[in-house]
C-alpha cells in the first residue's frame, strides 16, 4: 500500500532551485527522513507531527511516502540559500548581481539543510538528534541520485580496476565536498610520496640480504659451538650453545647493519620532505577551489542566523577545573593502556611456561617463537578491541533475520570501543563551543589514546626487552614466583652431554676448552628467546611489526569491505518486494519513482560523524608505524604503499555503492591531522634515534670496532676488525652463584659442587661481583652520544628542509596579489565613477 501526501504545495517551490544534474522527469529532493509506522495518537508520533510542522513554518516542501517504513522527502526554500551567498558573498556564486538568479552546489545546499534540521527546536525543545535518540525518527540523509558527477566516479573512480589511476579530485568535490575531497587529494599525496620511501627501504632491505652470511658477528655466532649459555628458566632447563641460534643471528644482522642508520635518517627527512609538499599541494587546491582564506566560524555563525535570525553565538569559555579533570582522566587512560602493555608482557611469560609444558611435541620445542608470535597476534586483537571496529556494518534491528552470518557480524560489531567513548565522554566534559572544536579535541585524545594502544608492544620490545629482566643469579620476577621473560626450550636428553663434563672455567674463554658434543638438531631448541640475543633485540621487534602491519593491513581491511558488503546486499535481499500478480484485465499501479530511489538509498550502510574520521585515523596510524619504528622494518614503506593503493579505491567503493551518501563539509586544510602528522614525524626522529641507539647492536659493535677490537690492539688490519666481538660482549657466570630456588638438572648440580663449572650471558658484568664493566660504560656513554647526535641532527635536516620548501608555492602567493590588486583597483574606479556622475 502506498500513500502520497504533499504537506506543503508543490507550487511553492520555485523552480530554479532544481539540481541542474537530474533528470527533468524526476523531483529534487535535498533530505528523507525515516520513521517506524507508529499508533496514531502515541507519543512518538506527536512528537514526529511536531517537528515536521516546524519545518512546514519554515517553509520546507515536505512529502510523505509509506512503505514498511514512513519515508519524509523535505525541500528548502530558495530564500535559505540566497542569505547564505548574501552573508559571505559565496565565491560558489558565479555572478555579482545579486537580484539575478545564481547557482548553488548541491553539496552546499545539502550542507545548508542538513544545519537547519539539525538545528530545528520542537515546542518540546527537542532537535533531530534528541528525536533520533528516542526512536522517532530512524534516519535521516541526503540522496545518492543519477547524477553526471555520480554516474562518472562510479564508472571512473570506484572501480578496482582503476588501481592505478589518478583520482578526480575536482568531481570528488563536487559530489561530497571539500573535505572528503581533501582527504583522498592527502591520500594520494601521502600514497605517491610512500612509492619513493618503499623503493629506499626495499634497496636497504635487499643490500641486508646479500651481507646475510657475511657478518662477522653472526659467523661468530654459527661458530660457537663451544660456547655455553646460562639456562632461559630456573627449572630443569639446560644450557645450550650459542651456535644453536646461528639462523636467528644472520637474520638479525640482515636487519641491523649500517644501513638501518641511513635509511632512519632518510625517513626522517622523508617526513618533513612529504609535508612540506603536501602543504604546497593544498595550497594549490584550496587556491583552485576559492577557498583559501575561508572561515569556518563566520560560515557557522552565517547558517545559524539563516535558521534563527535571534540567535546569540556561543561565547569562548574556558575552566581550570575542568581542564584539570581532563587532564587526570586522560593521564588514567594512559595509565590504563600501560596496563594492558604490562599484561602482554606477562602473557608471554606464561603463555612460554605453559607451552613447554604442552602434550604437543612442537609446543613444547618451539615454546618461544609460539609465544612471541600469539603474543603479537593477542596484540593486534587488543588493538581492534580497544580501537574503533566498523560502526556500519547494520544497524541491528530485530526486522533484520537471524542467521549465521548476522550472529557474527553482531558480535564482530559488539566489540568494545573503549578508546572512543573514553575520548567523546571526555570531549563532553570539556564543553566545546563549536562541532570544529569538539572535533579536533577528541582528535587528540583519540590519536594519543590509539598510539598506545597500537605501540604500547612495540615499546617494550624496543626499550625494555631483555633490560629489565635482571641477570642470572638475581633475576626480576612476576608475583616472586615466575622470572621476566623467563624461557622454557628443554631438549630431548637434556642430562646426557654434562656426564663427566665440566662446562667452561671463570679465567679462561669457553672456547678454549674442550666442550662435550651438544645436539644440534634445530628441532630440540627453540632459536628465539625472549631475552636479547647475543647479536641484539631488532629482530623482535621486527617480527611484532611484520605481523601487526601484515594483520591491519589483510584482516582489518577485509573485514572493513566485507562486512558493510554482506550487509548491504542481504538489507536489499530482505527488502526486496515481491511480484504481484494481477488479474485478468487490470492494470499494473505505476510506482512512484521517488520510493524506488529512497528505498534504494535507506538500504545502503549508515553514515556516521565518525566515518571520515575514521578513514583519517587508520591513515595517521598507519604512518606512524611507517615512520617510528622504520630502522627496525624497512618494508614498513612498502607494506604501506600497496595497502593504500587498495585503501583509495575501498574508502570510494564503500562512499558511492555501500553507505549512503554523506553530508559534505567544506574545508581548506586537513584539520588537526596535520599537527598530529607534525607531531608523528618529531616521534620518528625521537624514535628512530632510541632504536638505533638502545634496540639495535650497532653502537656496541662500533664502540667493540674503535676500542677493543684487534685492529685497535695490533694496529693491523690483516683481520676483520670485528673479530672476538661476541666473545666480548658475554659476560661470565658461576653455576654456583644460581638463585636458591633454581632447579637445576641433577647431573649438573653435581658439578656445581666442584666451583669451577661457569656459563655465559650477554652483559657487560665482572666474572666476580657481577658489577658493570668499564666496557659497559663505555658503550653506554657512545649509546648516549649517539642519540644526542643523531636526533640533533636529523630534527636540523628537517627544519633546513620545511625553510628550504615554502608552505605556499611563488605562483599561488602572486595570484592571491593579483587578485587583491585588481579588486582594488574595480574598488577604485567604481569610487571615481560614481564621484563624477
Amino acid at each position: 500500500m502506498q500513500d502520497e501526501i504533499m504537506l506543503t504545495p508543490w507550487r511553492s517551490y520555485p523552480f530554479e532551485d532544481s539540481d541542474p544534474f537530474a533528470f527533468m522527469d524526476e523531483e529534487k529532493w535535498d533530505f528523507v527522513l525515516v520513521s517506524d509506522i507508529h499508533q496514531m495518537g502515541s507519543a512518538k508520533e506527536v512528537k514526529r507531527k511536531k517537528f515536521l510542522d516546524e519545518l512546514s513554518k519554515k517553509g520546507f516542501t515536505i512529502k510523505k511516502i509509506e512503505d514498511k517504513k514512513l519515508f519524509y522527502g523535505v525541500r528548502a526554500p530558495k530564500h535559505f540559500f540566497r542569505k547564505y551567498q548574501w552573508l559571505l558573498r559565496n565565491p560558489d556564486s558565479r555572478l555579482q548581481d545579486l537580484n539575478a538568479h545564481q547557482d548553488i552546489p548541491v553539496t552546499t545546499r545539502i550542507r545548508i539543510v542538513n544545519f537547519i534540521l539539525h538545528n530545528t527546536v520542537t515546542p518540546d525543545l527537542e532537535k533531530l538528534r534528541d528525536l533520533m535518540k528516542k526512536n522517532v525518527f530512524e534516519a535521516a540523509f541526503p540522496l545518492h541520485e543519477k547524477e553526471e558527477v555520480r554516474e562518472f566516479l562510479k564508472e571512473k573512480w570506484a572501480r578496482w580496476r582503476d588501481l592505478f589511476c589518478q583520482q578526480p579530485i575536482e568531481k570528488i568535490r563536487c559530489y561530497f565536498g571539500e573535505k572528503v575531497a581533501l582527504y583522498f587529494a592527502w591520500l594520494g599525496w601521502y600514497t605517491y610520496l610512500l612509492g619513493f620511501a618503499a623503493a629506499v627501504g626495499l634497496l636497504v632491505f635487499v643490500a641486508g640480504i646479500t651481507v646475510f652470511n657475511s657478518s662477522q658477528v653472526s659467523k661468530e655466532i654459527c661458530e660457537a659451538n663451544d660456547t655455553i649459555m646460562c639456562p632461559l628458566c630456573d627449572q630443569k632447563c639446560p644450557f645450550w650453545l650459542l651456535a644453536d641460534t646461528c639462523t636467528y643471528a644472520r637474520v638479525t644482522h640482515m636487519i641491523d647493519n649500517e644501513g638501518t642508520v641511513v635509511f632512519a635518517m632518510f625517513m626522517a627527512i622523508w617526513a618533513t620532505v612529504f609535508l612540506e609538499l603536501w602543504k604546497r599541494q593544498r595550497a594549490k587546491v584550496v587556491t583552485h577551489w576559492k577557498l583559501y582564506g575561508w572561515d569556518e566560524d563566520e560560515e557557522e555563525l552565517a547558517m545559524e542566523l539563516i535558521n534563527n535570525l535571534q540567535h546569540e553565538p556561543r561565547r569562548y569559555r574556558h575552566s581550570y577545573l575542568r581542564s584539570t579533570i581532563v587532564l587526570l582522566l586522560v593521564l588514567l587512560m594512559i595509565v590504563v593502556l600501560i596496563g594492558i602493555a604490562h599484561a602482554l608482557v606477562i602473557y608471554r611469560v606464561v603463555a612460554t611456561a605453559l607451552f613447554t609444558q604442552s602434550g604437543s611435541e612442537f609446543f613444547r620445542e618451539q615454546a618461544n617463537l609460539v609465544a612471541v608470535m600469539t603474543g603479537a597476534v593477542l596484540h593486534y586483537m587488543t588493538i581492534v578491541i580497544m580501537t574503533k571496529v566498523q560502526t556500519a556494518a547494520w544497524d541491528g534491528r530485530s526486522d533484520l533475520p537471524f542467521s549465521i552470518t548476522n550472529s557474527l557480524f553482531l558480535f564482530y560489531t559488539s566489540l568494545l570501543q573503549i578508546n572512543r567513548r573514553v575520548a567523546l565522554f571526555l570531549c563532553d566534559l570539556e564543553k566545546p563551543r563549536t562541532f570544529s572544536q569538539r572535533e579536533n579535541n577528541f582528535t587528540i585524545k583519540i590519536f594519543i589514546f590509539q598510539f598506545l594502544t597500537n605501540f604500547s608492544s612495540l615499546i617494550y620490545i624496543a626499550f625494555f626487552l631483555g633490560r629489565i629482566n635482571g641477570r642470572p643469579g638475581n633475576y626480576v620476577r612476576i608475583a616472586g614466583k615466575w622470572r621476566l621473560e623467563e624461557v622454557r626450550d628443554l631438549p630431548q636428553n637434556p642430562l646426557t652431554p654434562y656426564h663427566n663434563s665440566y662446562l667452561a672455567f671463570p679465567h679462561c674463554p669457553a672456547r678454549h676448552h674442550q666442550i662435550p658434543a651438544w645436539p644440534n638438531s634445530p628441532s630440540e631448541f627453540s632459536l628465539i628467546p625472549l631475552q636479547c640475543h647475543p647479536s641484539g633485540c631488532i629482530t623482535d621487534l621486527f617480527i611484532q611489526m611484520a605481523i601487526i602491519m601484515m594483520l591491519k593491513q589483510t584482516i582489518s581491511n577485509v573485514m572493513e569491505y566485507l562486512v558493510p558488503w554482506l550487509a548491504h546486499k542481504i538489507r536489499k535481499r530482505q527488502r526486496r518486494p515481491k511480484k504481484k500478480h494481477l488479474v485478468l484485465g487490470e492494470e499494473e499501479e505505476a510506482e512512484d519513482p521517488c520510493k524506488k530511489q529512497w528505498l534504494s538509498n535507506y538500504q545502503l550502510n549508515e553514515v556516521n560523524i565518525f566515518s571520515l574520521f575514521d578513514e583519517f585515523l587508520e591513515m595517521v596510524i598507519q604512518y606512524s608505524f611507517t615512520t617510528i619504528f622504520v630502522a627496525a622494518f624497512p618494508l614498513a614503506p612498502l607494506l604501506a604503499f600497496f595497502n593504500n593503493l587498495f585503501e583509495i579505491r575501498l574508502d570510494a567503493i564503500k562512499m558511492m555503492r555501500l553507505r549512503r551518501r554523506m553530508v559534505p563539509r567544506k574545508a581548506n586544510d586537513i584539520g588537526i591531522w596535520l599537527q598530529v602528522l607534525e607531531a608523528i614525524g618529531i616521534l620518528a626522529v625521537i624514535g628512530n634515534g632510541l632504536v638505533i641507539a638502545i634496540t639495535s647492536d650497532f653502537i656496541p659493535v662500533q664502540v667493540y670496532k674503535y676500542t677493543y677490537s684487534p685492529c685497535m690492539k695490533q694496529n693491523t688490519t690483516a683481520a676483520d676488525c670485528l673479530t672476538g666481538y661476541i666473545n666480548h660482549s658475554l659476560s661470565v657466570f658461576h653455576i654456583k652463584d644460581f638463585e636458591p630456588d633454581t632447579n637445576l638438572a641433577e647431573d649438573i648440580a653435581d658439578l656445581v659442587k666442584n666451583g669451577t663449572a661457569v656459563c655465559r650471558y650477554r652483559d657487560y658484568r665482572n666474572h666476580t661481583d657481577y658489577s658493570y664493566t668499564v666496557q659497559f660504560w663505555h658503550v653506554f656513554a657512545a649509546r648516549l652520544a649517539f642519540l644526542i647526535l643523531f636526533e640533533h641532527v636529523a630534527l636540523c635536516v628537517k627544519l633546513i628542509a620545511a625553510w628550504y620548501v615554502p608552505d605556499v608555492p611563488l605562483s599561488v602567493k602572486n595570484h592571491l596579489l593579483d587578485e587583491k590588486h585588481n579588486n582594488l583597483r574595480k574598488e577604485l574606479s567604481m569610487m571615481e565613477y560614481s564621484t563624477e556622475v
